[in-house]
């Protein structure tokens, strides 16, 4: 078998393979007599017919499946006599494929870019260092009271904090439209809702009280159809009532689980909480900082099949969140261009890491964090069965394990420089998880 391989654009490569006529023809015969064996073929008794006669009615066909075969075979052949590891599937182009000649084909692919990895020693890393003070327990027990208020109706103008229940029907030059109308609609009133004219026009009402408003609709709203309009709104209110906190006494302890020991039981385990929240924090800290610097001391050539096939998959799963199904409904790939290229070269940088420092997966750790996941289900062991039985699942919590061994071993080789800061500014540092940021396969 010949080989020749040419390197076209970038990571793209055009691989010529020459298979002698030789191994095409031994196995077309192969194939025939094979064939024969079962044939049935008029005038003929089953598995009877002679060769040349197997040959004229079946060769095109299984001269075909052996070209296709021999294709498959020899491409893979090839690549591990050239080296190369081609990131998506190739195009075939047949060359020449005739009886009793050599068959002959080219295949164009692109291949993993090279990687030399720098930056790794001596990467500098800013560590936030905070406690967590009785004045960011208290400030945490205060978000608690937000999620448990009463709700008290009052016979007084509609206020900012006030929880409101209300029916609207809209016009547009006299017309009601789509969505302009609904009855018994609530929302905290002043914390913007609602477009800011209709909250402004219904200000100060009391309930059982009606209003006629006019309301714009910004140029940007995503209705075109009022987007820059002037809308007529008649308002009735339902009911106005006051926002109360509760007290936090035994009762309140109560409502989070925390039966014996009250307020400074409740206060510990707060603190606890939130302690570990805060370690968690700082390490998605110290893993964004990781793939960042690793990303700028190692621009990465990513091949075009894998940014494809990474856009489609954001496109889908963002398909998914918006509860369709239909792959016709795709939204647009442009928004996901950026992130997918990030993420691809990550999985790139981050599996050079784990060859070029041997890593293997830890089982213990593995195990550790199947631990963590079912311990919050009623019945833990099913759920852990159910996990090792689901093959994707297992796949999804070895690799994110995983990538916590490759930030373990970035961090042991970088200069890590602690920096003061405070538990509200850590925990401000953003909601996505650093894990958006890997790119390790699945």
């Amino acid at each position: 078998m010949m080989v020749s391989v040419q390197a076209l654009q970038g990571l793209e490569r055009r691989m010529e393979v020459s298979v002698p006529a030789s191994r095409v023809e031994q196995q077309v015969d192969k194939r025939l007599l094979n064939v024969s064996r079962t044939a049935r073929i008029k005038g003929f008794r089953p598995g009877k017919a002679p060769i040349h006669v197997i040959r004229k009615h079946y060769g095109v066909q299984v001269r075909e499946e052996v070209v296709s075969d021999l294709i498959r075979e020899t491409f893979a052949e090839a690549l591990e006599r050239e080296n190369l590891m081609p990131a998506g599937g190739p195009r075939i182009e047949p060359l020449a494929a005739k009886k009793g000649g050599d068959l002959k084909y080219a295949a164009t692919f692109e291949v993993y870019p090279q990687i030399a990895l720098a930056g790794i020693e001596g990467m500098e890393l800013a560590e936030p260092k905070a406690p967590v003070t009785e004045a960011d327990v208290d400030a945490m027990l205060e978000s608690l009271r937000q999620q448990r208020p009463d709700y008290v109706a009052v016979d007084r103008g509609l206020q900012d904090g006030d929880r409101v229940t209300l029916d609207f029907e809209g016009t547009l030059d006299g017309e009601p439209f789509e969505g302009g109308k609904a009855e018994g609609h609530q929302f905290a009133y002043g914390a913007g809702r609602m477009l800011k004219d209709f909250e402004d026009g219904i200000r100060g009402a009391k309930a059982g009280e009606s209003r006629t408003i006019d309301v714009t609709f910004p140029t940007d709203y995503p209705a075109k159809n009022l987007a820059g309009k002037t809308a007529q709104f008649v308002v009735t209110l339902k009911a106005v009532e006051e926002t109360r906190l509760p007290e936090i006494d035994e009762e309140f302890c109560k409502s989070f689980g925390v039966e014996e020991g009250g307020v400074a039981t409740l206060r510990a385990e707060v603190r606890e909480n939130m302690e570990r929240e805060l370690a968690q924090a700082v390490r998605n800290r110290l893993k964004a900082q990781v793939m960042d610097r690793l990303l700028e001391a190692n621009p990465v050539e990513v091949p075009n099949a894998l940014l494809e096939q990474e856009i489609r998959d954001m496109q889908l799963e963002a398909l998914r969140r918006m509860g369709a199904r239909d792959a016709r409904q795709l939204p647009p790939r442009e928004p996901f261009v950026a992130d997918a290229r990030r993420r691809v070269s990550l999985g790139l940088l981050l599996n050079e890491v784990i060859r070029s420092a041997d890593l293997k997966l830890d089982s213990a750790k593995v195990q550790e964090r199947l631990d963590e996941i079912v311990s919050s289900f009623a019945d833990a062991e099913a759920a852990r069965r159910q996990y090792l039985e689901n093959e994707g699942a297992l796949r999804q919590l070895q690799t994110m394990v995983m990538e916590e061994q490759v930030v373990d071993h970035l961090i042991s080789k970088a200069k890590i420089k602690e920096r003061k800061a405070t538990f509200k500014e850590i925990m401000n540092f953003g909601a996505s998880d650093a894990s958006d940021q890997m790119g390790l396969p699945a």
